[in-house]
């Protein structure tokens, strides 16, 4: 990590020495009863009773990385006139609309920009992965201060040499301590289950690395095109084994490019693809699922525009695709009596 000229004050060993207590507490805390009350209404097939957590879901946002050549301000005007209620912003290094070095200052007035377009913001998307990673702490602290209820965290891989057990017993205490840090601060860090090799791909990984923390700390954001992508028609069970630490969602659909021998993904816009939606949200409704949501947009032109499509019509096509999206999936909710 970087050294900074406030890393050797008084202040900044304190917030050190706190982040390290708050692991020690956090094992001593009786918070495994939650985690078990949890677990066992899973298994009961019941919907579980999550503290904090509201029954059906929230806020539907636009996760903004498609719209990063825009200024917060453009890109929230844009998801307003199409209707969304926020913007899922992304604070972090790759394609950002805030940088983490800059969160204190840029942040608020990005909530700022996007409350004015009458968007919320109560989910951003960052690569922290560590409470001690540079930034993770004044992300984190800045982010719930402007209201913010949950973050994704970024990406973890394999060890091959640890192989998967030792892999996940590798991040356990970090991300305890992680979720002890949420805690403190009252924000909800969640991993995406995303399809590939790495961390939260089997999905099944993420109840391992998870079963013995607390959900009001960390949890899972639940992206349902990639459980099926994953899954194929499994995805139920491993939705139902992490529903206790699923506190926010992700919406996007795509389908199979097939010739004989092998098949890639196509992400396309929601309905044209094969994400059984209507499945997913009765069961969502079943578990009491809840939470903000964000829509992805990772189809052109949001992503691989044709070089010969003006900006203009670029962004006219986008508007009538986010347009397009959110009435099916509002369709969707209303149909599982969840709009």
């Amino acid at each position: 990590m970087k050294s900074h000229p406030a890393d050797s004050s008084p202040t900044a060993c304190t917030r050190r020495d706190f982040v390290t207590r708050l692991a020690a507490t956090a094992a001593a805390l009786p918070l495994a009863g939650a985690v078990s009350s949890a677990v066992a209404a899973e298994k009961k097939s019941a919907a579980p009773a999550k503290a904090g957590q509201p029954a059906t879901p929230g806020t539907i946002h636009v996760f903004s990385k498609p719209l990063h050549m825009f200024s917060v301000a453009e890109t929230a005007k844009i998801i307003a006139e199409c209707g969304y209620g926020g913007i899922d912003l992304t604070v972090r290094t790759a394609q950002p609309h805030v940088l983490p070095a800059k969160v204190k200052e840029d942040l608020p007035r990005a909530i700022d920009a996007a409350r004015a377009a009458g968007l919320k913001v109560e989910m951003i998307t960052t690569d922290i992965t560590s409470a001690r990673g540079e930034h993770a702490e004044a992300v984190l602290r800045t982010a719930a201060q402007h209201g913010v209820k949950v973050y994704r965290l970024g990406n973890f891989s394999y060890d091959a040499k640890l192989g998967i057990t030792g892999s996940l017993e590798k991040l356990q205490p970090a991300l305890k301590e992680l979720a002890a840090l949420n805690a403190s601060l009252g924000i909800h860090g969640a991993i995406q289950n995303h399809a590939g090799p790495r961390v939260g791909g089997p999905i099944w990984d993420l109840y391992h690395l998870l079963k013995d923390i607390d959900p009001r700390g960390l949890g899972v954001q639940y992206d349902i095109r990639h459980a099926v992508a994953e899954g194929g028609q499994s995805w139920p069970l491993a939705l139902k084994l992490l529903a206790p630490w699923i506190r926010c969602t992700d919406i996007k659909d795509f389908k199979w490019q097939q010739s004989p021998g092998k098949a890639a993904i196509e992400n396309v816009p929601l309905g044209e693809g094969i994400v059984p939606f209507e499945a997913y949200f009765k069961l969502v409704k079943e578990l009491g699922l809840g939470g903000p949501i964000s829509v992805h947009l990772e189809y052109p032109p949001f992503e691989r525009p044709p070089a010969t499509l003006s900006s203009a019509d670029r962004v006219t096509q986008m508007k009538a695709l986010m347009k397009k999206d959110l009435a099916v999936l509002k369709g969707h909710l209303a149909k599982a009596g969840l709009g």
